[in-house]
């Protein structure tokens, strides 16, 4: 006898194809981007099957593969979306042709670069983003001004810029040159350009700004624009990590690329 293919909602089914977080993937069923079999799919709660065939903006959406990640070096240049109204290059146009559909963990914003983690499981991209997994991210960056490293080191008790209160930061100074300095820069949160505007908040302006980690993943000796995968038992060893601390998804409405921002 054969079995019938599981069916489940078609959000869930979506943000395991790598196509977006399930709220996204919802959102995107309310603005019409979704087929079923043909026909327009108007409800989250539709069930869906791997014999089914479901578009997105016309294309077709393969069904979910085994859970993969990748270390990406992006370059500063690119933006972290599929689509970007300004016609600029994305990350996911810099991919291989025959890489499978991936969203990002987080983003690095246009003028920022290094490692850049990509995945084909939406849910799995959702839950690493989320601060409440306690993953630290540390960067490297370049700023310019006059450091004051007294200053630098209030930032581990949280500080508030412009109305808006941000975690803890610690920020270490590395090396200075004249008006130019180096610091090392970690923390858990990470709103948008958290990283940029807290340094102008201490009159500094970030000239580059480049993530080496995340969490248990480096950026160590990637070349600029170099992807590569993480092995299947890295991901066994490391995943149980991001489920330690299990927490509500907290997805802002809007584009994919504004899922969670990573603090550069």
């Amino acid at each position: 006898m054969t079995q019938e293919p599981r069916a489940e909602r078609i959000a869930k089914w979506l943000a395991r194809s790598g196509v977006a977080s399930r709220r996204d993937a919802e959102r995107m069923i309310g603005e019409g981007r979704i087929r079923l079999n043909g026909q327009p799919v108007t409800h989250p709660a539709t069930f869906v099957s791997d014999n089914d065939i479901v578009q997105v903006d016309g294309e077709p959406v393969a069904p979910p593969q085994r859970t993969r990640l990748w270390r990406y070096h992006k370059p500063d240049g690119l933006v972290t979306t599929h689509r970007d109204p300004e016609g600029r290059r994305t990350v996911f146009s810099a991919m291989p042709e025959d890489m499978p559909r991936v969203i990002s963990v987080g983003r690095l914003d246009l003028n920022s670069e290094g490692l850049l983690l990509l995945t084909n499981d939406g849910a799995l991209a959702r839950r690493l983003e989320l601060p409440s997994n306690g993953w630290l991210r540390r960067y490297r960056v370049r700023v310019f001004g006059v450091v004051d490293e007294a200053r630098l080191a209030a930032l581990a008790h949280g500080s508030v810029f412009d109305g808006v209160r941000y975690g803890p930061i610690t920020a270490v100074l590395d090396s200075r040159k004249g008006d130019n300095a180096w610091l090392t820069v970690s923390l858990r949160e990470g709103k948008n350009r958290e990283i940029r505007k807290v340094m102008s908040g201490l009159n500094l302006h970030v000239s580059r700004l480049i993530r080496t980690s995340y969490g248990p993943f480096q950026l160590g000796v990637l070349p600029r624009g170099a992807l590569e995968e993480v092995s299947p038992r890295v991901l066994r060893d490391q995943l149980p990590k991001a489920e330690e601390s299990p927490a509500k998804p907290r997805t802002r409405a809007g584009g994919q690329s504004d899922r969670a921002p990573s603090g550069d």
